[in-house]
């Protein structure tokens, strides 16, 4: 494994950007096996993360100092829960951004359901919908994630359930998670244009109000077409009206031909290919109360906006309703404001990623603070597969992606999935090696049949 090297010293140079929150050699080696043991295993379930490790999986309790590490036991020196761990991973997030060379970043916040359906004993469960829309047990995540045209970074991350103790509101959680973003980004945006981009879940006036006292923008679909406003109709005139109402007005601004995958026609499974995308658009005219949902008088205030409709012709798809305060008059003003949408799905993507490759839902810790911090763990892992995966800058990527069932072609990079899992492949080969390693010295060699099985000499040292 000469490459080894190569890919452990960035590993462990991410890592340092945590080192701050660790106070002795113990736990640092704890944390960062961990880490690795969460890609290896792509589970939270302790046992599994300890199995991975070359170091952990020597101990006989293997498990038991990733659990230790979980519910804070480990050291009173250390300060690593969700917070901290969050804290540090958007400091590394926002300084990973500001190396790209552009004027536009780009924020995309979504909520998301962490589904124990099973779980009957874990604290302050509440209901969540899973992705067959049904409501099960488990816990609210929010995440934001900040978007270039090459990079990605984590800004926020919290599991949170309207069932603890303390809880204030979802509105609440959802205010905390816009404050804390853009102060983070508070000396990027002196050179950067900051757009939020949300789903339906964010249409929501004191949502709206917040980003814009932030001086940031946004792009938000609507699920509520009855709200009252003012739309410029097809002879210039404005009327007072609802969404609805000014749907009728709309003009096409923009036709395009792009690549996404859908269904079209009578498809029964989606795949990658052209579409046709059409995008309309009508300014109109806010008012809203700056106070909405906080404490002081009602300070009503005039926004301007713009209403765009995008559809995806030859499919059964439901057009995109947007509000957005960026001008949608010209054609590439309205094919930038579809971009920007489509790149919602990136977070879509992102809890993917680390429900399928990193297992966040098999979390079974019965402490709720320490399956927030099992969960802020498997995004920093999640965050260091991103920073290799997205810019591909290491020649051992490719040799990752070869592990994971990567076949090269024309302009298809290999993805997050495929890394992860070239990457698992290693690991587990690291892993067994040291298992191996650790009975030769106890027993003296293998028994005969496990060493003929895996090809190697009986008396050959590991």
């Amino acid at each position: 494994m000469e490459w080894q090297a190569a890919w452990e010293d960035p590993f462990r140079a991410f890592l340092g950007s945590f080192r701050s929150l660790v106070g002795d050699k113990r736990t640092w080696v704890t944390l960062t096996e961990t880490i690795r043991g969460i890609i290896g295993a792509g589970s939270l379930l302790c046992q599994r993360i300890a199995a991975q490790s070359p170091v952990l999986s020597q101990a006989r309790n293997m498990a038991q100092r990733v659990l230790r590490l979980a519910k804070g036991q480990s050291t009173k020196r250390s300060r690593i829960d969700d917070v901290q761990l969050t804290t540090k991973l958007r400091e590394r997030g926002v300084a990973h951004l500001s190396e790209v060379d552009t004027d536009e970043l780009w924020v995309i916040l979504d909520g998301s359901g962490l589904c124990k359906p099973y779980a009957r004993d874990m604290p302050a469960l509440m209901m969540v919908r899973d992705t067959d829309g049904k409501l099960v047990p488990g816990y609210s995540t929010l995440t934001a994630l900040g978007v270039t045209p090459t990079r990605r970074g984590s800004l926020y991350q919290r599991v949170y359930s309207s069932k603890e103790a303390g809880f204030v509101s979802e509105p609440a959680e959802v205010q905390k998670a816009l404050q804390t973003v853009s102060q983070a980004l508070e000396g990027l945006k002196q050179r950067l244009t900051v757009s939020w981009i949300l789903d339906r879940g964010f249409d929501d006036i004191a949502v709206w109000r917040t980003i814009w006292e932030q001086g940031e923008h946004l792009v938000c679909r609507i699920d509520e077409e009855d709200r009252r406003v003012e739309f410029c109709d097809r002879h210039g005139h404005w009327q007072p009206g609802t969404i609805a109402q000014a749907r009728q007005h709309l003009r096409l601004r923009a036709r395009a031909q792009t690549e996404m995958e859908l269904c079209l026609g009578r498809q029964k499974r989606p795949k990658r290919q052209p579409v046709v995308v059409e995008i309309r658009a009508v300014p109109l005219r806010l008012t809203y109360d700056r106070n909405v949902r906080r404490p002081g008088p009602e300070i009503l205030t005039p926004q301007e906006v713009w209403l765009v409709e995008v559809r995806l012709l030859e499919t059964n798809l439901d057009p995109w309703l947007l509000i957005t305060d960026w001008p949608v008059s010209k054609q590439a003003q309205a094919l930038h404001i579809f971009r920007m949408y489509r790149q919602r799905w990136a977070v879509e993507d992102s809890f993917k990623f680390t429900k399928k490759c990193l297992g966040w839902e098999e979390v079974q810790l019965l402490d709720l603070q320490g399956i927030r911090t099992m969960v802020a763990l498997a995004w920093v892992a999640a965050a260091f597969l991103y920073e290799m995966g997205v810019t591909l800058e290491w020649p051992e990527v490719e040799l990752l992606a070869r592990l994971g069932a990567w076949e090269p072609r024309k302009n298809r990079p290999p993805g997050k999935i495929v890394i992860s899992r070239g990457l698992r492949r290693l690991m587990e080969a690291q892993a067994t090696m040291a298992f191996l390693d650790r009975y030769i010295a106890e027993h003296g060699a293998l028994p005969p049949r496990i060493a003929a099985l895996a090809g190697i000499p009986l008396t050959k040292e590991l």
